[in-house]
C-alpha cells in the first residue's frame, strides 16, 4: 500500500468496495439484468454463447450456442473449449444467488466428455433444486468445506447428446470476524 494511502482513503476504498458488492447483489436478484450483462461478457460474445433463460425462482439457467466460424474447430464442428465455456460458471452463480453472501462458492474442478460432434445450435440446462440448497446449508452449518458434484449434458437441436460435463463446486459458510479462531 502506498505511504499516502491514509485511513480516510482506506475508508473510501472500503465504502466503494461495499457499494459495488451491494450493486452486484442487487443485479444478481434481477434475472433480466443478469442475462443482459452475461450476454455481453466478451468471452461469451466472441464464442456466440447466449444465456437464453435465467429463472432463479426455479433454480434454472438455459444456455445456447449456434455453430459459427468463431467457435468451430479445424474439422468444422463445435470447439470443445467453447462447449465447456458455455456451462462453466452457472452452478456457481446459481448457488451464490440462493446461498447468499454468507457463503463462499468456488468452482473446484471440471471435466468434459465429448460424445458426438456438434454441428448446429447446442443447448444446456443448468439446474439445481431447493432441496440441494437446503442440503448444502445443513452440511455447511459447522463452517466445514462442502464439495458438491454436478453433471449436465449438452444437446443439439435434434436432442442428441453432444457432451457430458462434470463439475465440482466448493462451498463454505463464512465465519463472522469475531468467531475466527487462530491456530498456532
Amino acid at each position: 500500500m502506498p505511504a499516502h494511502f491514509c485511513c480516510s482513503s482506506m475508508h473510501n476504498y472500503t465504502r466503494k468496495k461495499n457499494v459495488s458488492m451491494s450493486l452486484f447483489q442487487k443485479i444478481q436478484k434481477l434475472p433480466l439484468v443478469s442475462k443482459f450483462i452475461l450476454n455481453r461478457y466478451a468471452p461469451y460474445r466472441g464464442a456466440g454463447i447466449e444465456i437464453d433463460k435465467i429463472d432463479f425462482n426455479h433454480y434454472h439457467i438455459r444456455v445456447k450456442m449456434p455453430l459459427t466460424r468463431k467457435n468451430q474447430n479445424i474439422v468444422g464442428v463445435h470447439f470443445g473449449g467453447s462447449l465447456y465455456s458455455m456451462v462453466d460458471p452457472f452452478y456457481m452463480l446459481l448457488l451464490m444467488h440462493h446461498l447468499g453472501p454468507k457463503y463462499i462458492v468456488w468452482d473446484k474442478g471440471a471435466s468434459i466428455q465429448f460424445l458426438a460432434p456438434g454441428r448446429g445450435t447446442v443447448f444446456a440446462d443448468v439446474r439445481i433444486s431447493a432441496e440441494e440448497v437446503s442440503t448444502i446449508i445443513d452440511l455447511a452449518a459447522d463452517y466445514a468445506p462442502v464439495y458438491r458434484h454436478y453433471q449436465l449434458n449438452i444437446y443439439d437441436e435434434a436432442g442428441v447428446r453432444i457432451a457430458e460435463v462434470q463439475k465440482t463446486v466448493y462451498i463454505r459458510r463464512k465465519q463472522s470476524k469475531g468467531k475466527i479462531q487462530k491456530t498456532g
